[in-house]
């Protein structure tokens, strides 16, 4: 077994002793059936909130008691998207793409840490099963997959708060990462993770005010972020070029831009308040004949974004 949970509480579960010099603090906890048992409250409950249920889990670490908490508090939602638009684009050469031309290189947490975890295994295999040092070294692997799991959640989490830094609507593909991790690429698909930062980077959104939205992904690599014609790639090009409108830059960072713009197309920023002509004339200041002169909509929308002060003309 890895977790017990316990759904429900009568009485208020987490306690404060008179004893000193319990544990950090001296918190203890009373579970039923269990009793009394010394934790490391690492983050104090907020005031008007209720403990609800506790989940205790097993970790290589150690024991954790995941504390579920209730309040009649109601979260803001960010419903609209607004201020500076943001298309991100992931890949495993490069790991994230901006529509601003920010471009994070890929990060390989599983085959960096392979080599050991590869030496502890085999020692693992050498061991008579059900024996002391059997179950020393199962535990020796385990934390070795703890420590990988935990080195790329950490990046995860400093890399969506860096993202949140540098726009205000966040855009992602509407993708099912499930179904990249099945071809030939699909080991390194699993060590990046993908499915697990968009859920983080929505929940940093969420608590720092910031808008994030899914757009269709289909054809965002093969299409001209500029012009929108359609532009074939494949895999070993690396350089989008538009024959049509002369446009050049980075691939990924021409999906990410491409993903802004239909952010952009989906939501209110790319309607002002005004009727919708054509799918390129979203805007009254826009029209198709600056459009094919390379002023594509992500950027136009940027320019006369009032108040952004990470703009610069």
């Amino acid at each position: 077994m890895k977790s017990l949970l316990f759904p429900q509480f009568k009485n208020p579960p987490l306690q404060l002793p008179s004893q000193e010099g319990l544990g950090v603090g001296g918190w203890q906890i009373k579970l039923p059936k269990l009793g009394k048992v010394q934790i490391n409250l690492h983050r104090p409950i907020p005031d008007g909130f209720v403990i609800k249920q506790i989940r205790v889990v097993k970790k290589a670490m150690g024991w954790f008691a995941v504390i579920i908490i209730q309040s009649d508090i109601n979260l803001p939602e960010v419903n609209a998207p607004f201020g500076h638009p943001l298309g991100l684009d992931v890949g495993l050469s490069s790991y994230l793409a901006t529509s601003d031309n920010y471009v994070e290189k890929g990060r390989k947490f599983f085959k960096s840490e392979q080599r050991k975890l590869k030496l502890l295994q085999r020692r693992l295999s050498r061991k008579q099963k059900r024996s002391k040092n059997y179950e020393k070294a199962r535990k020796r692997v385990e934390q070795q997959h703890n420590h990988i799991a935990f080195k790329r959640k950490d990046y995860q989490f400093k890399l969506a708060h860096k993202v949140c830094d540098m726009g205000d609507s966040i855009f992602m593909e509407d993708i099912d990462f499930r179904t990249m991790a099945k071809g030939f690429l699909g080991k390194h698909t699993l060590d990046a993770s993908f499915g697990q930062f968009r859920d983080i980077l929505k929940y940093v959104c969420l608590i720092r005010g910031k808008y994030f939205g899914l757009v269709d992904h289909r054809g965002t690599s093969q299409t001209c972020p500029n012009c929108r014609t359609e532009v074939r790639k494949t895999l070993a090009d690396r350089t989008h070029y538009c024959p049509e409108c002369g446009y050049r830059c980075y691939r990924d960072v021409a999906s990410a831009q491409e993903i802004c713009n239909r952010g952009i197309e989906t939501t209110t920023l790319g309607l002002r308040g005004k009727e919708t002509v054509c799918q390129v004339e979203v805007s009254g200041v826009m029209s198709l004949d600056n459009w094919r002169r390379g002023t594509p909509l992500w950027a136009e929308i940027s320019r006369r974004e009032s108040g952004s002060p990470r703009y610069t003309a």
